[in-house]
């Protein structure tokens, strides 16, 4: 893969089929975008935009692959934390900017995004790694 010149990678990963991806900017803003939205990649790609940054959104902080029944936690810089279900992010496409997923005072920013794992009904046992 060739990025452009201006561009910046956050993450590169391979996910499973279903579900969406989850990706989190630094000013609270935030979108799930079907993974059918992306294109396979082959050699020499230069890579695919998934969201738009602006001054309003910010940089982006994180991404997960996340279904509809995950968990999933924002952390600002200054200890504010969000925990929210998936299903609560409106899916969208991906040359878009999101919506606002917590709110913060102008001098904060969301530094993390984790995913929750998930817990085994039998015997509380993690059947998940979290991302």
């Amino acid at each position: 893969m060739r990025p452009k010149k201006l561009a910046r990678g956050v993450r590169y990963r391979s996910v499973k089929p279903e579900g969406s991806i989850l990706t989190v900017t630094e000013h609270g803003y935030g979108k799930r975008t079907e993974l059918d939205e992306y294109r396979v990649q082959s050699r020499g790609g230069v890579g695919i935009i998934n969201i738009q940054t602006t001054e309003r959104n910010g940089r982006v902080v994180g991404m997960a692959s996340v279904h509809d029944e995950d968990e999933f936690m924002l952390i600002t810089q200054q200890g504010k934390i969000l925990r929210t279900v998936a299903r609560d992010i409106r899916t969208i496409g991906r040359a878009t900017q999101g919506v606002r997923l917590i709110e913060i005072d102008a001098d904060d920013r969301v530094v993390a995004l984790a995913r929750l794992a998930e817990k085994d009904d039998e015997n509380g046992a993690d059947d998940t790694v979290p991302v």
